[in-house]
């Protein structure tokens, strides 16, 4: 038996560690990684929450959107927009072709605004 709250321990820990590593990243003017960790931090919080919600644990997938439905949460065009936002990212650093420009650093530092609003968010959900 899947023990929840270790799990959900797991994954709220590790979002941290890499949103920071995120974080640093773009203070260093590494965008390109730095937004794939912060794509990755948000997808653990989610991940946190269909533990939470689901008694199981998460799927093996990236997808910002499905995670958020899967987790059963409040619909939030708001919210499911900034998500599809930040999945451009999780792409973006497996697969360059699919998106052609780096953000610069002033735009990359808007989108983890708005990552860390969501992952404070989510962590209120737990």
């Amino acid at each position: 038996m899947i023990n929840i709250p270790k799990q959900i321990e797991y994954w709220v820990k590790t979002a941290e560690e890499d949103f920071e590593v995120g974080s640093e990243l773009i203070k260093a003017n590494k965008t390109r990684h730095g937004l794939f960790f912060i794509h990755l931090a948000v997808e653990k919080m989610l991940k946190a929450c269909v533990c939470k919600n689901q008694k199981k644990t998460p799927p093996k997938i990236h997808n910002l959107i499905n995670l958020y439905e899967l987790a059963g949460l409040e619909e939030s065009t708001e919210r499911q927009d900034a998500l599809q936002t930040l999945n451009r990212f999780c792409l973006e650093g497996r697969y360059p072709e699919q998106w052609p420009a780096i953000p610069d650093t002033e735009e990359a530092r808007r989108y983890l605004k708005i990552a860390e609003q969501l992952k404070e968010w989510l962590k209120k959900q737990l």
